[in-house]
């Protein structure tokens, strides 16, 4: 009969602890919500900051380039043609403008996410690869 009233012990003693576990796990719970919903009703004042930090934008910067030819661009080896880089970062932009005769304008615009590497030459300051997807 000992053996059986230990057993007996035992199982009350867990019935004890899960109890007590569950009492834990939904005071845990409860602070949870209570952050969550404080974090919620916090929400609406948030927004100021980002409006306040965007006055201060980042303008679109334009730059004055010249297009090295990679092998894959062969075909069309001329005169070196002088384009106009816009970088948008903001918008997430990269616009290629060229001049054309008769005052055209051909342009290619490439977002960020077609943008895999810059790559900045270590012999040449002022050169710079980027490598884009496909």
């Amino acid at each position: 009969q000992t053996a059986g009233q230990s057993g007996e012990q035992e199982l009350e003693n867990l019935v004890l602890k899960l109890s007590v576990l569950k009492d834990f796990l939904s005071s845990i719970e409860k602070k949870a919500l209570k952050a969550l919903q404080e974090m919620s009703s916090a929400t609406p004042a948030v927004p100021p900051q980002p409006l306040s930090r965007k006055a201060k934008s980042i303008p679109v910067q334009t730059f004055e380039v010249k297009l090295d030819i990679t092998l894959g661009d062969l075909t069309k080896i001329g005169k070196s043609q002088k384009y106009t880089l816009s970088v948008d970062v903001e918008g997430g932009k990269l616009v290629v403008l060229k001049k054309q005769k008769d005052s055209q304008e051909d342009w290619n615009t490439f977002t960020h996410d077609k943008i895999r590497q810059l790559i900045k030459s270590q012999r040449v300051q002022n050169k710079l690869g980027i490598v884009f997807e496909k």
